[in-house]
C-alpha cells in the first residue's frame, strides 16, 4: 500500500495507474475509521478498481469549531486498518494541499432544497463544505467510481446532484450502512458516547424499523410525531424524524404514489449527535 501526502505526487502516480489500463475507485474519509469505511474499500476492490482512500479532516464542513476540535484523529490506526483490507493507496494531505493559497476551491452550485432540509437546517453551511472538499478530491484523484456510505444518505443525494450538475465523469456507488450487533449505525462519533447512552443508542434503528410498518395505515406526519415521542427518552433529544422522497428529500405526502421513501433521523445523545436512516421503499 502506498501513502502519499502531496497532490502533485498523487496525480503523477495515478497517471501511471491509468496508463496501465486500471480504473480507480475512491473512498473519501475524515479518518477515525471503522468497519463501515472498510466495507467501502472491500466493495471497490470487488469491483476490481485500484482503490484510493483519502484521510482529511475537512474544516469547511464543520459549522461548530468545537466539533472540529473534538473530531477523533487516529492516523496510525487508520493506515493499518486500510492496509489490512488491501487498499492500494492512501492520500493523507495537509490542509495546504487541499486548499492552497490562491486557488479558488469554492463551488458556484445551487442545490435547491437538498441542502436546506434535515441536516442542512441544523448544520448550515455543512453541505457546501462537503461538496467543496469532495469536488476538490475528485479533481485530484480522477476516479471512475466514488464509494459512499448510506448512513449519510442526504450527503449521497447532494453529491449525486453535484456530479450531475457539473457533468463530472464519475459514478457514485452507495453502499449499505454497517451496524453494530445491536443495530447502532457505525460512526466515528460512537466512541464519545457514555456507557449508559451507548446502551440506549440502538433506539434510533429500532424506531426506524418499528415505524416502517405503520406506513400502510398512517399518514407520514403521524408516524413522524410518534417516532419523535419514542426517541425522547432520558438523555436523548431528537432533532428530526422525517419521511422523505429519496430523490428530492422533500416530505412524502402520499406513500402509495411515491416509489422511493427514506426515513431519516438525527438525535442528540448527551453531547454526541447521531444520525441514521432506513430505506422504506426503493425503486430498484
Amino acid at each position: 500500500m502506498y501513502l502519499l501526502k502531496r497532490a502533485r505526487e498523487l496525480q503523477q502516480f495515478l497517471r501511471t495507474i491509468r496508463e496501465e489500463g486500471k480504473s480507480i475507485g475512491f473512498i473519501p474519509t475524515m479518518g477515525a475509521l471503522h468497519p463501515g469505511h472498510l466495507s467501502l474499500v472491500d466493495r471497490a476492490k470487488q469491483d476490481r478498481h485500484f482503490t484510493v482512500c483519502s484521510i482529511f479532516v475537512n474544516p469547511t464542513q464543520f459549522n461548530d469549531p468545537k466539533d472540529l476540535d473534538l473530531y477523533p484523529r487516529t492516523p496510525g490506526k487508520d493506515i493499518r486498518m486500510l492496509a489490512s483490507v488491501g487498499a492500494d493507496l492512501v492520500f493523507m494531505p495537509p490542509p495546504g494541499e487541499i486548499y492552497p493559497p490562491g486557488l479558488k476551491t469554492g463551488l458556484d452550485v445551487s442545490f435547491g432544497l437538498l441542502d436546506k432540509v434535515m441536516e442542512g437546517e441544523f448544520r448550515p453551511g455543512h453541505f457546501q463544505g462537503v461538496a467543496q472538499v469532495v469536488k476538490r478530491l475528485i479533481n485530484l484523484v480522477g476516479p471512475d467510481a466514488l464509494y459512499l456510505g448510506q448512513k449519510d444518505f442526504q450527503q449521497v443525494a447532494l453529491l449525486r446532484n453535484m456530479v450531475q450538475q457539473l457533468g463530472l465523469p464519475v459514478r457514485i456507488v452507495m453502499c449499505p450502512t454497517l451496524r453494530e450487533a445491536d443495530g447502532l449505525a457505525m460512526s466515528s462519533r460512537n466512541v464519545r458516547l457514555s456507557p449508559e447512552l451507548r446502551e440506549k443508542a440502538p433506539i434510533l434503528f429500532e424506531t426506524l424499523t418499528a415505524t416502517k410498518d405503520m406506513l400502510e395505515d398512517f399518514h407520514p406526519e403521524e408516524i413522524e410525531h410518534f417516532a419523535l415521542g419514542r426517541l425522547s427518552i432520558p438523555g436523548f433529544k431528537p432533532e428530526y424524524f422525517e419521511i422523505v422522497d429519496g430523490n428530492t428529500l422533500q416530505p412524502v405526502e402520499d406513500a402509495a404514489q411515491t416509489n422511493y421513501i427514506v426515513a431519516c433521523t438525527a438525535v442528540w445523545a448527551g453531547n454526541v449527535r447521531l444520525i441514521d436512516n432506513l430505506i422504506w421503499k426503493s425503486p430498484d
